[in-house]
């Protein structure tokens, strides 16, 4: 209904400021403060004053005359207060807010729209670490949130399965024995197989003493590895069976990393090679044309773009003197593709990544691409606090280990929360699905209500506290509203299809079915902004409007026409909440 009332409200206020000989480009409508009971605002007569030849509050009173409230769906009155235009909602607006919050609610209409969100795309040599899980939880928002404005979302991971890399990774895992490594430290696949990488590469180290290697060997080593990555670019002296090698260990690896990620859970609707882009000849074409460009210089063994001219002045190395291609050539081919197959493309990356995508952006422009349909979200690192968990020499903490660990908290939160009482009919089998629900959930939502670009250190105190406005309060929330309906129906009382304004009468009703109605324009909001953080400040501001109309507003012991209304008041924030929940990845529990 907000929106709604919002698209009403600009559309009386545009014509009263024409219909007054004032400019109509900027409104100025926004949320008021807290302390003005009105719905919506304007603050255009500051903008209108310089036009008019008077002051502020004159220009609001002549706009404000010029509204007749009758005719603005849900406009109950329009008040100025010193330069302001306020705007008052009638008792429909709440009524038809309750009737509306159904399952869907929050979802926009379909926009004809298409968006790729490229998110995690961890290079395939071990397991996340913590430091990065930031990437899949944000990423996977951002593609939520845009699915419910409307857009047509593909998810995808895209797969580093060439370069130096994964040669190196396939060499050692070809060259050497299980036996000689030491045991993995967690039995799946990327755990097992990144000892390989890590002992490969201290090999190739000539300083690492932990594994030795002569000159000699070294030198062995690089030219299978230099083979290896030739046959990945299609050479004819490079390995000739150099895709299925590689392939092998890469699948292997992204098989473990798929679980982990199925944890949180993460899913993607396509996981795209970037060797797609060397073997239907993209990349040697894109190559072409960069050597093509004015910005094209040969320097230090390399074909570079010299993009001083563009404001960047690292140069933008694009094939190596060998003919092989780098990360960021098939980088361009691989966003060339996207644009072929939708209408925008979303990228969530580290903000090491920065130079990277002002160098992307400017060699896509050069080659004549419209990188408006580009858009990156950049997201700082998630931290541990000193002691926050045990950290394994030289590898550090794995996103596995912290949700293991969140499990594992949330459980034992969770049993000492519950009393007999409360425990009622829950098996261990229940407690540990409401251990994961909490755990995983306090996770994701301590890591998308950050705003991307700020660092986390991840508290535990903080995600798991059920009093504090974090996941479990919201989770406990839905968990309300559940046993409030279940209670109900024990009682006989059925939800009201409308409910009568009366009902609404006390302000704790009323503020929580307000906050139901701005549910959607939110979702457009968080949409528009790439900015899946304004749901969870909405959704923590939610619980509070609902906690206080708990407190006050009892249902089921109310008088049969009040509970029915008050109970279609609680299904309407159940639908609200478990939606905001799913936009952000977090479990909506029906008991805790």
């Amino acid at each position: 209904m907000f929106r709604q009332f919002r698209a009403a409200v600009a559309d009386a206020l545009a014509d009263a400021s024409a219909a007054a000989g004032y400019p109509t480009e900027d409104l100025g409508i926004e949320e008021p403060p807290d302390d003005v009971d009105a719905t919506l605002a304007s603050s255009v007569a500051f903008r209108l004053a310089a036009d008019a030849g008077a002051p502020p509050p004159q220009v609001a009173g002549e706009v404000a005359a010029g509204i007749d409230a009758s005719e603005v769906a849900y406009l109950d009155r329009v008040e100025t207060q010193g330069p302001y235009v306020n705007f008052y909602t009638d008792e429909s607006y709440l009524a038809d807010t309750v009737a509306a919050a159904d399952d869907d609610w929050g979802r926009l209409p379909e926009r004809r729209e298409s968006v790729v969100v490229e998110h995690t795309s961890a290079n395939p040599t071990g397991p996340i670490h913590v430091g990065r899980a930031r990437n899949p939880i944000v990423g996977d928002a951002v593609a939520n949130v845009l699915g419910y404005a409307g857009y047509d979302v593909d998810r995808h991971y895209y797969v580093n399965n060439a370069g130096r890399q994964v040669a190196v990774f396939t060499w050692a895992y070809e060259t050497f024995d299980e036996a000689e490594l030491p045991p993995p430290e967690r039995e799946k696949p990327d755990y097992e197989l990144v000892r390989y990488y890590r002992a490969g590469n201290a090999f190739l180290d000539e300083d690492d003493d932990e594994w030795p290697s002569t000159a000699a060997e070294r030198e062995a080593a690089e030219a299978e590895i230099e083979s290896l990555m030739r046959g990945l670019e299609g050479h004819p002296d490079g390995a000739d069976d150099a895709y299925d090698r590689v392939d092998e260990v890469v699948d292997s690896v992204l098989a473990g990393m798929r679980g982990t990620l199925d944890r949180l859970p993460v899913g993607f609707d396509e996981f795209v090679p970037e060797t797609r882009f060397i073997r239907d000849g993209s990349v040697d074409d894109v190559a072409e044309r960069l050597q093509a460009t004015d910005e094209a210089v040969y320097k230090d063994d390399a074909w570079q773009l010299d993009l001083s001219d563009h404001g960047i002045e690292k140069n933008f190395v694009f094939l190596r003197s060998n003919g092989t291609s780098l990360y960021t050539t098939r980088d361009v081919a691989h966003h060339e593709w996207k644009f072929e197959q939708f209408d925008r493309a979303v990228t969530v990356i580290g903000e090491d990544h920065k130079l990277t995508f002002d160098q992307l952006n400017t060699t896509l422009e050069l080659l004549g691409t419209d990188t408006d349909r580009l858009e990156q979200v950049f997201y700082s690192w998630v931290n541990l606090p000193e002691g926050g968990m045990s950290t394994r020499e030289g590898t550090g903490v794995d996103l596995d280990e912290l949700l293991d660990e969140a499990i594992q908290r949330a459980r034992s939160e969770v049993e000492d929360r519950l009393d007999d009482r409360s425990r009622g009919d829950l098996t261990d089998a229940d407690i540990d699905r409401i251990a994961e629900q909490v755990g995983v959930g306090a996770v994701r939502f301590d890591v998308v209500a950050t705003q991307p670009s700020k660092a986390i250190t991840f508290e535990w105190d903080r995600a798991l506290d059920f009093e504090a406005q974090s996941a479990p309060y919201v989770q406990y929330v839905h968990a309300r509203c559940c046993g409030i309906e279940s209670e109900a129906r024990e009682a006989g009382v059925a939800p009201t299809e409308s409910v009568d304004p009366d009902a609404l009468a006390l302000p704790e009703a009323r503020a929580l079915v307000a906050e139901i109605a701005r549910f959607p324009a939110v979702v457009e909001r968080a949409a528009d902004d790439l900015e899946p953080h304004q749901i969870a400040a909405y959704v923590r501001q939610f619980g509070e409007r609902f906690n206080a109309f708990y407190r006050e507003c009892p249902v089921v012991s109310a008088d049969e026409e009040l509970a029915a209304a008050r109970l279609a008041v609680v299904v309407a924030a159940r639908h609200t909440v478990a939606n905001a929940l799913s936009v952000l990845g977090v479990a909506a529990p029906e008991s805790m």
